[in-house]
């Protein structure tokens, strides 16, 4: 997400970092890269004028600090700005209220709202530690309502069954008289969707609220529809008092323009991100981590946050003391690492987050970086214990077998070891403390050599 604004706004911004000082000369200028960056990223036109708008005024009106030269004042101004425009904070669910509380996903067929109520519910029941039961009100598609269940089962919470022959209000209803007796912390609705607005819709979902008072109303839109985002929200904005978002698929979006405008033309807060098909691919919406991301810088913060969820802290600790013993880094331990990676969304969700690795990120996607790695757990699952103990002593009848078994060519099994040699040979120097050695070579070890980077991990000066 934001690729594409992101790397204009860097070429724009760089430009502008060395200047002596800021004038209504080259303040112009780069404003007018900036509207027109933001505009390709599909920001609704009155985002984008109010954002030029206050830039400018800032900017013109600006005491520079001492601190920071005239373009880096101008950098942090428009981050400041970023920063307003999607909601200054993350906000949380409002769940303080005698329980159940209830949860009404309102939103277009196709939006991913029935994904997004497993993603929630997941994330309730592990970082909120609430009981939480799902229900379809969804009388028109049965196959929502089968589709909630096997999600439901898929991350442990509880599915209130419902059928096409009842009416909303009334399994609505029945869900929060179970939840109660159940003691149930949090009730999810998930709510019938159309292909477009419409009246029959709107009505039936008003009187859903009106019926079930939900604590929270969550407007679930899809990032890559575009401008078409903005007449979608302002229309549920008129018909529901909705009290968040959730921007759904904003990993398959380059653009990243619903995120800047959904905010301004409901005044609604984004509340989560949708990241992926997974049901753990949900993130808090943090809008200045965002608009760090956004210019590059990008956000460490979610990605210690991502480590500490995700990460097997027991295989982390015993590669360490293996490390710190001296011992060698075998084949077990690289099919881990790789596992470790792919459970944290893929090398490419993890450079993303690292200041200044934008770049590297999209190398990375572009060299389907990914799916070499896949390949490789695939190599290292067709060896037997032994022969990933011991990746020294395969022969030429036995890497036949492991490329039969696994569905490689011997080539690329040969690149795997040649891999697996450089990274032992990295994770060797870190026993004396070696950190820095290792991370100088760490670029020629990867899949690759990471699009043409030469070892120090910096892409090479065209």
């Amino acid at each position: 997400m934001f690729e594409n604004l992101t790397d204009r706004l860097s070429h724009t911004l760089r430009s502008i970092t060395g200047k002596a000082r800021l004038s209504e000369d080259n303040i112009k200028d780069a404003l007018r890269d900036v509207r027109k960056a933001l505009l390709e990223a599909d920001v609704a036109l009155p985002v984008v004028k109010l954002f030029i708008d206050q830039v400018r005024s800032r900017a013109l009106g600006q005491q520079i600090s001492k601190a920071l030269n005239p373009g880096q004042q101008f950098i942090k101004i428009v981050e400041k700005e970023l920063v307003e425009m999607m909601g200054q904070a993350n906000e949380s669910l409002n769940l303080a209220q005698q329980p159940p509380a209830i949860v009404l996903m309102a939103g277009l067929q196709g939006a991913g709202k029935t994904t997004s109520v497993a993603k929630l519910a997941k994330f309730l029941k592990e970082r909120e530690k609430k009981k939480v039961l799902v229900v379809s009100v969804d009388i028109y598609r049965p196959a929502a309502i089968q589709q909630l269940q096997t999600l439901a089962a898929e991350v442990g919470a509880e599915f209130f069954p419902s059928t096409t022959e009842q009416k909303p209000v009334d399994i609505a209803r029945a869900a929060i008289d179970h939840a109660k007796r159940q003691f149930f912390d949090v009730v999810i609705v998930d709510t019938a969707g159309r292909l477009h607005i419409d009246n029959e819709l709107m009505t039936e979902i008003q009187d859903l609220h009106a019926a079930i008072k939900p604590v929270e109303t969550l407007f679930v839109i899809d990032a890559m529809i575009g401008q078409d985002a903005v007449n979608t929200a302002k229309a549920f904005n008129d018909a529901l008092p909705l009290t968040g978002v959730i921007l759904t698929k904003a990993d398959g979006d380059a653009r990243g323009g619903a995120a800047l405008s959904v905010r301004h033309i409901t005044g609604k807060p984004i509340k989560f991100l949708g990241m992926g098909e997974k049901v753990d691919a949900l993130e808090p919406f943090h809008p200045d981590r965002i608009a760090s991301r956004i210019l590059g810088m990008g956000d460490v913060l979610s990605l210690i946050e991502q480590v500490e969820r995700t990460i097997d802290k027991e295989k982390a600790d015993k590669l360490i003391k293996k490390v710190n013993k001296g011992q060698k880094f075998d084949l077990e331990d690289l099919r881990d690492q790789l596992q470790q990676m792919h459970n944290m969304g893929g090398l490419t969700s993890m450079l993303d987050k690292l200041p200044g690795m934008g770049n590297m990120a999209q190398m990375a996607q572009s060299s389907n970086m990914n799916k070499q790695f896949k390949t490789m757990e695939a190599i290292i699952g067709s060896m037997t214990p032994d022969e990933r103990r011991n990746p020294d002593d395969l022969t030429s009848s036995r890497k036949r077998r492991i490329t039969l078994g696994s569905g490689t060519q011997i080539q690329d099994l040969n690149r795997l070891l040649k891999q697996h040699k450089q990274m032992a040979k990295m994770m060797g120097k870190m026993k004396g403390g070696g950190m820095a050695k290792m991370m100088r070579g760490i670029g020629g070890a990867l899949p690759g050599g990471m699009g043409g980077m030469p070892p120090g991990g910096m892409p090479p000066r065209r």
